[in-house]
């Protein structure tokens, strides 16, 4: 093979790249497929020659890369081992696409044209480029999902050589990957993708927990191994004894989830006991896979006592992506729980490989896979023209993560919705005009409101009527993206009417306070009352919620947010007094310059001093600064990144700041005066407000005080933890 290269250091390598971008596949190669992956290497070589990467090595290995990612990780065949290896070719080099369909036929020039568009999309005046980006990616899934998949491929390997980028770009797009890519990798089943994902992008938005989490896992492998050893030694006799071929192994819970759960439960690291899982893969006939499956969980669970609560049968009910699998927590050795995943081998390959591993195992039979009525559900979703790229961003992931429920119709159909599920929601899924019709619902016979959230094992029937029509208060609780775009259409439909109206009011509201009344100006006031569309203000000016008041604040306020960048501490300090802050002042600095500028401190996380931050330029607000794990911030990151600010604490000494603490604990007498004591006398806090309720021998207290700097919550929280009786002690 001929590698057309003046070092042959690079020549070598690229054919050992090859030869095992060949022995990792994961489909059988034929002696025509491997030719078809040569020819693909050839020409993305030739293309790229010229070309690094950031990291200053030779182009080609980010495309060999992605390809071994596609053969081995996905799973897929040989047009899509040749896409991966030509995705970046029509967008970076003289090649077109006719002459990719010239040289490799139409199949492999549609994969390459859907990845090559999905590079190209135009990053204009949209409310949200990522939000944009992300849907008319799943829009190629109509065409063909490999695009998708091949895509998902070189964002893992671009989150892979994240290292060589400057600090802004490895927080966008390691934010962008945690909005968009890992929840469709979640969706598509392709778990261990998706978990590297997360923990790549945990390594860039927060480094500092990434690191101690990653320190910890290490530090604990050792233990880890012997305890699964330990686990496997009781029930691998009996095992054998039934004549099965089987596997034990262990699966460490992702960074990225331990993260979650410390954030979740408000615990510290050393509180994660359930950090890794045992797997139990055994080898069976399709038709033998459930039966062997409980009689593993039947051994298991004679050596082990189970918890009842913990059985998750994903067996007799896959997940709608096919996950396949029988979960349950046992009382292990050390009297430690610890969670047993039972599954086939099928099952393990579906829930590594995904789509590849369906069409592997798919049997004979005309029956939609789950991965099939998820993308005819998505397209429905996916074509609305008035569902805004937001709204379908936010309502598509709210159900990604979610676990299924079942339930039936009148006629005994099994329909899975997400947990969480009203019966409205039940409504639309059967159908968008059933859902639009709706008039009441029964479940289990019996009336219950269009809010009544589903549970497993019922059975639901609607009651329609031609005059019934959605509210906007609908809106407020049904969760599954289907319904939610259809009441919107159809309330869009009722407001175009009052946003005419409304229209001809502004035009002349807008005369009197001598601002034109043209597309500019109308997209300034629209993200100044933060609306996401013309007619959204239209129709709120035509019902009087927008009224003279509201657009006088705007006339004064035009360029806002480019006047606030503008003022310097120096120029207005940010008291009211008109002292000037002196260089020791608690103070927030912004940007690479270290600017002083006015912010606010947001209240949805509570930031002080010390706290890892950033700062968000809101459009009427000015800046606001969040902690870094705030529940917003990837959120943020990912839809507004260029609205953005780096920030640091140049002080912590000289500035108040608000705090509150949570404290469980056993109610003895006299504790309540020893925690007062060491708030008061021991670091001279000042309090603001304290509640305690008691509730049999336990209490639990809540106290809000104004305190310096972070160190000096920290030491509060490890005095108040010293005070017997006290159990646990947390910032809220």
């Amino acid at each position: 093979m001929d590698f057309a290269t003046d070092d042959k250091t690079v020549n070598l390598q690229i054919a050992r790249e090859y030869k095992s971008l060949l022995k990792i596949s994961y489909q059988t190669l034929s002696e025509d497929d491997k030719a078809l992956i040569r020819k693909a290497l050839d020409v993305a070589i030739e293309a790229h020659s010229s070309q690094t990467r950031k990291s200053g090595k030779p182009y080609i290995f980010h495309p060999i890369s992605v390809a071994k990612i596609v053969a081995s990780k996905i799973g897929l065949d040989a047009q899509s081992i040749a896409s991966a290896l030509l995705h970046d070719v029509v967008e970076d080099t003289k090649y077109s696409i006719e002459k990719i369909e010239e040289i490799f036929g139409k199949e492999i020039a549609k994969i390459v044209d859907g990845l090559t568009k999905i590079s190209k999309l135009k990053k204009e005046k949209i409310l949200s480029i990522q939000a944009e980006n992300f849907r008319k990616m799943l829009l190629t899934l109509n065409d063909d999902i490999r695009v998708i998949l091949i895509k998902i491929a070189d964002r893992l390997h671009n989150m892979k050589t994240l290292d060589y980028l400057s600090e802004e770009k490895q927080l966008k797009i390691s934010s962008e990957t945690l909005y968009i890519y890992a929840p469709i990798a979640h969706r598509i089943g392709l778990y261990e993708i998706k978990t590297e994902l997360e923990d790549l992008s945990l390594k860039y938005t927060d480094s500092e927990v990434y690191n101690e989490i990653k320190t910890s896992l290490e530090k604990t492998k050792d233990d880890q191994n012997l305890y699964i050893r330990n686990f496997a030694r009781k029930i691998s006799e009996k095992l054998k004894s039934e004549n099965l071929e089987f596997k034990i192994n262990g699966r460490s819970k992702s960074i990225y989830s331990i993260r979650n759960k410390i954030i979740k439960k408000n615990i510290s690291i050393d509180e994660v006991y359930d950090r890794f899982a045992v797997r139990i893969i055994y080898d069976a006939e399709p038709v033998l896979e459930k039966l062997i499956a409980w009689k593993i969980y039947s051994i298991v669970t004679d050596v082990y006592r189970p918890n009842p609560t913990r059985l998750r049968d994903w067996i007799s009910t896959p997940k709608s992506n096919g996950y396949e699998a029988l979960h349950i927590t046992v009382v292990g050795p050390n009297k430690r729980w610890i969670e047993v995943q039972i599954r086939s081998t099928r099952m393990h390959e579906i829930a590594e490989r995904g789509y590849a591993a369906h069409y592997k195992y798919k049997l004979g039979d005309d029956k939609e896979s789950g991965l099939e009525k998820w993308l005819n559900r998505l397209q429905e979703v996916l074509k609305n023209p008035d569902s805004s790229a937001v709204n379908f961003v936010e309502d598509f992931k709210l159900n990604l993560y979610s676990d299924e429920i079942f339930v039936f119709t009148p006629e005994g159909d099994l329909k899975s919705l997400p947990k969480g599920s009203t019966a409205l929601d039940f409504a639309f899924h059967i159908h968008s005009g059933l859902g639009l019709r709706t008039r009441g619902i029964k479940v289990n016979g019996k009336i219950v409101p269009l809010n009544f959230k589903l549970s497993s094992g019922e059975q639901v029937q609607i009651i329609k009527s031609n005059n019934s029509k959605p509210s906007a208060s609908w809106l407020d609780f049904v969760i599954t993206s289907k319904a939610k775009s259809a009441i919107r259409s159809s309330i869009k439909e009722n407001k175009k009417q009052i946003g005419e109206e409304g229209k001809e009011i502004l035009r002349r509201k807008l005369k009197q306070l001598k601002i034109n009344f043209n597309e500019n100006n109308i997209n300034k006031i629209q993200n100044f009352f933060n609306l996401q569309t013309s007619l959204d203000l239209f129709y709120r000016i035509g019902i009087g919620t927008i009224d003279n008041s509201d657009l006088k604040k705007y006339a004064n306020s035009q360029n806002a947010i480019i006047k606030f960048f503008r003022r310097k501490i120096s120029d207005k300090p940010l008291n009211k007094s008109n002292d000037t802050i002196s260089t020791t002042y608690d103070q927030l600095v912004f940007g690479n310059n270290d600017e002083r500028l006015d912010y606010t401190l947001s209240n949805c996380c509570s930031p002080v001093a010390g706290d890892k931050v950033f700062g968000f330029v809101t459009v009427n607000d000015g800046i606001k600064v969040h902690k870094y794990d705030c529940k917003n911030s990837i959120s943020m990151q990912s839809k507004f990144a260029y609205r953005i600010l780096k920030c640091k604490w140049i002080d912590s000494t000289q500035h108040d700041y608000t705090s509150k603490i949570q404290i469980i604990g056993i109610d003895n007498i006299g504790l309540v005066n020893q925690i007062t004591t060491v708030i008061s006398e021991n670091l001279s806090i000042n309090m603001r407000k304290m509640s305690f309720d008691t509730e049999g021998d336990t209490f639990k207290g809540s106290i809000t005080f104004r305190v310096k700097n972070k160190n000096i919550v920290d030491k509060l929280i490890q005095r108040i933890k010293k005070i017997k009786g006290v159990y646990k002690v947390v910032r809220d």
